[in-house]
């Protein structure tokens, strides 16, 4: 923890000489304001002056700008930003008076933000969101801990594939690969899968190309209150926000090759399709291809993603967007370890770091169509209607392997053959109002939600031969298609649908100003969860089919120490899984429940070039389930996961042009009243108890070399478990990777190159799944 504070301090330091203190005494006369831009985006980092009196000040995330404690007369107040032309407006203030002020700026959000990156801002702090609390609520109002990763992070760290861009989440550690591409990361102690996106349920059963992102919003905590349980895990959720259509042409095309083949085309292309600018248009796209570094391996895919807004008239707008995609791939590497052998950690194995035991003939192909639209029409000045649904399939045929590793020198390959479609349905009515009862201000969100889940299995599974993995000889190349397809012919096929899931939920959330400083939060969600069980076609019979009811509320208090820069919070939310099944004297499950309570601090400071968050959280999760010692077969449910910890994010911009983020979390994670074999210990989905993460930039913003930049980074992870029980532990051990990068941007291109992994760190994933060596990925983008 000293070192945490240290490292605190050296980050606020450089600040402390800029920054204009708190207002002084005296006049209580004030100017205040709020500018936005031609597409009424908040327009951030705008410079607003006050002549007469030498004050100035930049606006907030929200548009913001506040001038206290103003003399009476009368000022010319001047709103300015490097390449655009300054707007004058004569004020005058007097008897202890405000005069509130809007601003528009004749430039799009779009535009602004790419100002904001020349000139060097808090550029990767932008943090404001419309899915984390599904209100118009600024980070500092807000309860709840979130992150967010955005593109301008992303395309500086020449993030190729999805799961690169964790780098970057305090807490998220090593995503886990599955088999046909999908992944999961830690948060909390929990693992947190990616079934979001655009605020709703998009479950993906393949990759996600990151080519389509806008950003990743990282909800912490138990959140089904808003989201449900089927999406979100207790220790929160990922939401992938994609690029949306603006009012201003603007493309780019980008290529970026490196080590194992890399090769991927990526294209952007927005546009208005009428003059009025009503209806607008914006496509992206990618096509990539990729090797294992190791002996075999390989990733191909392509992504279509175009995306169409319509501006009825003031009142409605519509937004329908699609992403299509196809994968061609061989599934990671997943290893089961010997339980019964000597080795008790990867390290110890001494496993080939570059075989994969795997074979470029056993591949799998996938696809995916995600749908997504949405209706805003407003109701009224206080009131707005937002509908919502998605629509998902995501396909998998083909080959996938796992690795069982048999004694203490053997392995063999355990290969399934499948097809495995999944669909999916969210639809949303949410009915979001801003109104005042009295004095009180109101921020309310009313909402129905309908999930659907659907999935149908067609598999089975052979085992290979046993080979030595350390000289494992010609058994190493027999394992192909040509060998492995006849061994299928012999054996029957399991067909059935596997998941049949439904959902109605009803829910809502307040937000009320107490006073200009103290909001409270209160919010419920009833969930009415209907499994129908899975159907067997050859049988005409059902299996598993049940209906759980739960209610999920969430509690939250803010105070601001300091007005719009300074807040302490407090929260307690709910969140439950469903749970399928009876003991052995068939009492039904009830929903495992977690409950957290959390505390902590948020900050905007120094004209915001200082965004801080540190939290301490609280969880327990109970009725969970484990084996019935005195009945085979059955299990029961009095089991709870405990799971308390420590989070802090960074995010600093102390001179023009230096980015700073960073991220700490320590995780305490353990089971009480479990099994023998698991009470008292970490559940190895937890993960490494303490993780970190850390990048600095910096680019030159004025002279001749303007745009030319330098970057730093890395990633630590202390030691985790891939098995822990009292008969059974095997030890995954800590890493430390880091990461550099140089780049050149201009106003029509860019340029750059990332190397990933310096050291060439030998690491792993929770899987057992060996991660990349030094990296080297260089990129070329034009920009028109």
């Amino acid at each position: 923890m000293k070192q945490i504070s240290l490292f605190l301090l050296l980050l606020i330091l450089p600040f402390t000489f800029t920054y204009a203190g708190l207002p002084e005494e005296g006049t209580n006369n004030t100017i205040q304001g709020v500018i936005t831009t031609s597409d009424g985006s908040p327009a951030t980092n705008v410079t607003v002056m006050l002549k007469g009196i030498s004050k100035g000040m930049i606006t907030n995330q929200s548009g913001e700008f506040l001038f206290r404690n103003v003399p009476d007369g009368t000022y010319q107040l001047e709103v300015s930003m490097i390449g655009f032309e300054s707007i004058h407006r004569t004020v005058t203030v007097g008897n202890g008076k405000s005069v509130v002020l809007q601003i528009e700026l004749k430039t799009s959000s779009r535009n602004l933000e790419e100002i904001v990156i020349a000139t060097g801002g808090n550029r990767f702090a932008k943090k404001e969101s419309e899915d984390v609390s599904k209100l118009p609520l600024r980070n500092l109002e807000n309860p709840q801990v979130y992150s967010v990763v955005g593109k301008e992070l992303m395309k500086e760290q020449l993030v190729t594939d999805y799961n690169s861009a964790f780098k970057n989440i305090p807490g998220a550690g090593i995503p886990i690969v599955y088999n046909q591409g999908r992944s999961s990361a830690t948060s909390r102690g929990f693992t947190t899968a990616n079934l979001v996106r655009n605020g709703v349920g998009s479950f993906v059963y393949t990759s996600v190309d990151p080519a389509n992102l806008e950003r990743i919003e990282v909800i912490k905590g138990p959140s089904a209150t808003l989201f449900g349980s089927t999406l979100s895990s207790f220790g929160g959720l990922f939401n992938r926000v994609t690029k949306k259509p603006f009012e201003n042409f603007k493309g780019e095309v980008s290529y970026s090759g490196g080590s194992w083949d890399l090769n991927r085309l990526t294209l952007d292309i927005n546009t208005p399709v009428n003059e009025e600018k009503t209806a607008l248009f914006r496509i992206n796209g990618a096509i990539h291809s990729e090797r294992s570094f190791q002996d075999a391996g390989f990733s191909k895919n392509y992504l279509l993603a175009p995306s169409f807004s319509y501006k009825v008239n003031d009142r409605l707008t519509i937004l329908l967007d699609a992403e299509m995609s196809g994968y061609k791939a061989t599934s990671p590497m997943r290893m089961n370890p010997y339980t019964k052998g000597k080795a008790h950690s990867i390290t110890e194995m001494d496993l080939p770091y570059k075989l994969s035991f795997a074979n470029n003939s056993m591949f799998y192909n996938s696809q995916q169509l995600n749908v997504f639209g949405q209706i805003k029409y407003k109701l009224s000045g206080k009131w707005t209607s937002q509908t919502v649904f998605s629509r998902t399939r995501s396909t998998s045929d083909g080959f996938t392997t796992q690795v069982n590793v048999v004694s203490d020198s053997t392995l063999r390959q355990a290969v399934t053959s499948q097809t495995y479609p999944y669909y999916g349905t969210d639809i949303q009515q949410n009915f979001i109002g801003d109104f005042h009862i009295g004095n009180l201000r109101n921020r309310l969100v009313v909402g129905v939600d309908f999930y659907s889940l659907r999935a149908s299995r067609n598999d089975t599974i052979v085992n290979m031969p046993a080979m030595n993995y350390r000289k494992p000889g010609d058994a190493y190349n027999n394992f192909n298609r040509d060998n492995v397809t006849p061994m299928f012919a012999k054996l029957k096929f399991l067909t059935f649908d596997s998941n049949r899931e439904n959902t109605y939920s009803a829910y809502f959330s307040d937000v009320i100003n107490v006073t200009d400083k103290l909001l409270v939060m209160a919010s419920l969600r009833l969930d009415n969860y209907h499994n129908l069980g899975a159907y067997y076609a050859s049988k005409d019979s059902t299996v598993g089919n049940y209906t759980q009811t739960a209610l999920s509320p969430k509690f939250g208090i803010v105070y601001q120490l300091i007005k719009d820069r300074l807040s302490v919070f407090g929260n307690y939310m709910n969140g439950f899984q469903n749970q399928s099944g009876t003991d052995y004297d068939g009492n039904t499950f009830k929903p495992q429940q977690a409950n957290q309570v959390e505390g902590g601090i948020k900050a905007d400071l120094f004209n915001e070039k200082l965004n801080v968050t540190l939290s301490y959280y609280d969880i327990s999760v109970t009725n969970s389930l484990y084996d019935d010692p005195a009945h085979g077969g059955f299990s029961l449910q009095n089991g709870t996961q405990l799971s308390k910890g420590f989070e802090a994010e960074v995010i600093a911009n102390p001179v023009p042009g230096l980015n700073i983020v960073a991220g700490y979390t320590y995780n305490e994670s353990k089971m009480d009243k479990a099994d023998a074999k698991l009470q008292g210990l970490r559940p190895a989905s937890a993960g490494p108890a303490t993780l970190a993460n850390l990048w600095v930039s910096y680019r030159l913003v004025q002279g001749s070399a303007k745009g030319l930049g330098f970057a730093f980074g890395g990633n630590y992870g202390s030691q985790s478990f891939q098995t822990n029980t009292n008969t059974f532990a095997f030890t995954i051990p800590s890493y430390t990777v880091l990461d550099a990068s140089v780049f050149y941007d201009r106003p029509v291109y860019r340029l750059g190159l990332k190397v990933d992994n310096l050291t060439n760190e030998k690491y792993w994933s929770a899987r057992l799944a060996a991660q990349p060596p030094t990296r080297i990925t260089a990129n070329m983008t034009i920009k028109f």
